[in-house]
C-alpha cells in the first residue's frame, strides 16, 4: 500500500470495519465504505474524513451480487484502482442444532460470508491483476479452525473462507497480490454480546456466565478489542508484509494458537 492507496471495505459503516476503515485511513488510504447500513457508512465516511482522506459510502448487499459488481464498478469510476480489499462483513448465523437449522438460514450465511467474499474478489482482481497490485485480507474467525457447537452454517463459513484464501493466495501471487485472512478471537461490542446472548439461551445459563467462559478460555482473560484487528489489517496491506500472503493470522488472545 502506498501514499493516496484505494481501499474497499465490507462492513465499514460500524465495529471492526469502521476500525479499519480509520487504520486505512490514517495510512493515506482512501476508503470505500460497502454496507447495507446507510447511516452507519455516512458516519464512518466523516470520520475517515476528518483524517484527512476521501471517504466513499456505496449501499452493497453482500448477499446480492449484482451490487457488489455495481460496487466495484462505481470504486474504479471515481478512484481508477483498488489498491486493498478487506472483505469484513459478516453475519452470525442461526444458533442451533445441526437439525434444527433452516436450509434458509444455511443459504443466508453462506451468501455474506463466503460467496459475498468470492464475488468481491472476483470483481477486484482484474482492475488488481491489470496494475500489477493488490492486498486482500479476509476477515475469517478462529471458529475457522476449531468446532463450535450449534453453530454449524457460520463455522462451515468461516473454514471455507480460510480454504479460499490460501487457494487465492496461490493463484494470484505472481501478479504482486497478497491475500491473507484474520481470524479474530471474540472481539468485544455489541455483536459478540448479541451471540453470548443467543448461547445463552439455547444452552440455559445467563450471558454473563457465556462471557465469562469466552474470556477464561484465553490464556490473557480478556476479549480482543477492534483495534487489535484492524491494527493487523494496517501491517498486512503496509509494505512490511509484502512477503506475507496465504496465512490466516490469529488474533485471538492466545485461544487459538495453530
Amino acid at each position: 500500500m502506498t501514499h493516496d492507496s484505494t481501499a474497499i471495505v465490507t462492513g465499514g459503516g460500524g465495529g471492526i470495519g469502521r476500525q479499519i476503515c480509520l487504520e486505512l485511513a490514517s495510512r493515506d488510504c482512501d476508503i470505500v465504505i460497502a454496507d447495507i447500513d446507510d447511516a452507519g457508512m455516512d458516519e464512518t465516511a466523516e470520520l475517515v474524513e476528518a483524517e484527512g482522506q476521501v471517504g466513499r459510502p456505496l449501499h452493497t448487499d453482500l448477499s446480492d451480487v449484482a451490487t457488489i459488481e455495481s460496487t466495484v464498478d462505481a470504486a474504479v469510476e471515481e478512484f481508477e484502482t483498488i489498491d486493498v480489499l478487506v472483505n469484513n462483513a459478516g453475519i452470525a448465523g442461526p444458533t442451533a442444532p445441526c437439525e434444527d437449522v433452516e436450509t434458509d438460514d444455511w443459504d443466508a450465511t453462506m451468501a455474506v460470508n463466503l460467496t459475498g467474499p468470492f464475488a468481491m474478489c472476483r470483481s477486484v482482481l482484474p482492475h488488481m491483476k491489470a496494475d500489477g497490485y493488490g492486498r486482500i485480507v479476509n476477515v475469517a474467525s478462529v471458529t475457522g479452525k476449531r468446532p463450535l457447537a450449534n453453530r454449524t452454517p457460520y463455522a462451515t463459513s468461516k473454514m471455507g473462507l480460510i480454504g479460499f484464501t490460501r487457494t487465492l493466495a496461490a493463484e494470484v501471487g505472481a501478479h504482486d497480490i497478497n491475500v491473507n485472512a484474520i481470524c479474530p478471537g471474540s472481539v468485544d461490542g455489541p455483536r459478540i454480546q448479541r451471540v453470548f446472548e443467543r448461547q445463552a439461551e439455547a444452552t440455559d445459563r445467563t450471558s454473563e456466565a457465556v462471557r465469562g467462559d469466552a474470556q477464561a478460555d484465553s490464556p490473557r482473560g480478556e476479549l480482543v478489542q477492534r483495534e487489535d484487528v484492524a491494527g493487523l489489517v494496517g501491517f498486512l496491506c503496509s509494505d512490511r508484509a509484502d512477503r506475507i500472503t496465504g496465512q490466516d493470522i490469529n488474533v485471538s488472545a492466545g485461544k487459538v494458537m495453530y
